[in-house]
């Protein structure tokens, strides 16, 4: 063959071509690299744990009270209600304390810090939620509906290699169980759909119940790992989530590079990454969700 055509062969064929027995959900082309590596600092060296076992919220998000404006738990001082922070208003959470405007994490303050702060969506300062007040614990349980993507983050800072485990479940034919791993702790969808995550995300009966993907910094992206839902399939991983049904999942990286998940002891996805997320910037690990009610429970993460 002339060199010419054989230069043309290899510039149009396809970049990872899975045998003809692999299922679709063993396809995908590779990640773009990651940025240059920072290591991490202050990493957790023991485990975490936290099974939501504490009265349930009053009302979501924080609010501030003996502060002038402040009416019913609600301030609007320097723009702030709820916990949420827009657009040049007081941000009330942040990742690493919980708490800004003089608060300690626990909800007090300091006699000159302003308003006192209550956190009636009960999340305690492990965990905040970034601009929502979707995020509430109900009935011993972390919960959530309508979030649009404003997930919640763990305030511990991961080391590359680390078990994370929780229990999920959905109370609606949607599904939508969802989580992030090895992200920055406070991103968040800044459009409809959620295209600028920092993290692996790993969806169960997404897009209304018809996939499990495994993605990396979008969930939308060509190169996610997913597979298809067939209720009649005799393959477990292939069956929706159920509306009730509590789910353990497993995420687990080892080796600095490979991000295995599995669902009730069953491996579904991997992700053997040549640029893995991890440092700084890739290195916390919450929960997110788009509208399904669902809720999560008996979180533990063990560094490895």
């Amino acid at each position: 063959m002339p060199r010419v055509l054989v230069a043309a062969a290899v510039a149009i064929a396809p970049a990872c071509v899975p045998t003809g027995s692999a299922p679709p959900y063993d396809a995908g082309a590779q990640p773009t690299a990651a940025a240059t590596f920072k290591p991490s600092l202050n990493v957790m060296t023991a485990p975490f744990e936290d099974n939501f076992d504490r009265p349930d919220a009053v009302d979501g998000g924080w609010a501030a009270f003996d502060q002038p404006g402040a009416d019913s738990g609600t301030a609007n001082a320097a723009g702030a209600d709820s916990g949420k922070a827009d657009g040049g208003g007081l941000a009330l959470l942040n990742r690493d304390s919980g708490l800004e405007g003089g608060a300690d994490a626990d909800g007090s303050t300091t006699a000159d810090a302003g308003p006192k702060l209550v956190d009636r969506s009960n999340l305690g300062p492990n965990w905040v939620q970034i601009k929502t007040n979707a995020w509430r614990v109900e009935g011993g349980k972390l919960c959530v509906q309508n979030a649009h993507n404003h997930g919640v983050w763990l305030n511990r800072t991961l080391p590359i290699n680390a078990r994370i485990e929780f229990d999920a479940t959905g109370y609606s034919d949607d599904g939508d169980l969802k989580t992030e791993v090895w992200g920055d702790g406070t991103s968040y969808a800044t459009g409809t759909s959620y295209t600028n995550a920092t993290s692996y995300l790993a969806v169960l009966g997404g897009w209304k119940n018809s996939l499990h993907v495994l993605a990396r910094l979008n969930e939308h992206g060509s190169d996610r790992k997913e597979i298809h839902v067939d209720k009649d399939s005799d393959d477990p991983r292939q069956r929706p989530a159920q509306k009730g049904q509590t789910y353990h999942f497993k995420i687990e990286r080892n080796d600095g590079k490979t991000v295995r998940w599995s669902v009730d002891g069953i491996d579904f996805l991997t992700w053997n990454d040549p640029a893995p997320l991890a440092g700084q910037g890739h290195d916390h690990f919450g929960f997110n969700e788009w509208e399904a009610k669902v809720c999560f429970d008996n979180v533990k993460v063990t560094p490895l």
